[in-house]
């Protein structure tokens, strides 16, 4: 497959996430990417994506010290970059979460909130594994996105909105709760789209070529 005209994509490298399996994807649908853990690097970015798996102020806290967390608002807010955040890097975007009693970026109105379950029996924590997405609102981002398509997940936080049009899907797991945003040039999905084969690779090059 020939490598597509897009060869600014970064993939931000913070030290929580299984970045292998992201580039991996991108390369077997034909699309440049490069880690990097380099402020300057995401200013001069085509496209981010900010993946993670683990804790969140953990993830506040490496992207600080790293200085990649004011390189991020300049990038995001005032050069306009489009931007994807995965699992805890969608959850990042939030103004507040309940892990570790952390702030976020804020970009989203929206906090992040751990699982309120009831029925502990049938739906265990973390959610994990497979489940269908509802589209709440069109965009780009799903185009030639079947409704009702199944994503993988792994994740025992999540958003809660405030902003009923920044939410493009939900998914149900006992109730709904926001399971992908989306605000200007700002994406996000709880789900993993580079472990969610067709659709999660249509979803990352349809991010690709917005």
């Amino acid at each position: 497959m020939s490598t597509r005209n897009i060869s600014n994509i970064v993939i931000v490298d913070y030290g929580m996430g299984n970045l292998n399996s992201i580039t991996r994807k991108l390369s077997k649908i034909g699309i440049k990417s490069f880690v990097t853990s380099n402020p300057q690097e995401l200013l001069n970015a085509e496209k981010i994506i900010l993946p993670g798996v683990g804790h969140f102020k953990v993830a506040v806290d490496n992207l600080k010290s790293g200085g990649m967390w004011d390189a991020l608002n300049t990038a995001v807010l005032i050069n306009k970059i489009p931007i994807f955040g995965i699992c805890l890097g969608l959850q990042l975007m939030a103004k507040h979460s309940e892990e570790g009693d952390s702030k976020g970026f804020g970009w989203l109105d929206a906090d992040v909130i751990r699982f309120r379950i009831q029925d502990k029996f049938r739906f265990k924590i973390p959610h994990m594994g497979w489940n269908t997405i509802r589209q709440n609102k069109a965009s780009k981002l799903f185009e030639g996105v079947e409704a009702n398509s199944e994503f993988y997940f792994v994740h025992s936080f999540h958003l809660n909105a405030y902003d009923e049009s920044q939410v493009l899907n939900y998914t149900q797991y006992e109730y709904d709760f926001p399971s992908a945003m989306g605000k200007e040039n700002i994406y996000g999905l709880q789900y993993h789209p580079e472990k969610s084969h067709e659709y999660g690779e249509k979803l990352l090059m349809n991010f690709a070529e917005l």
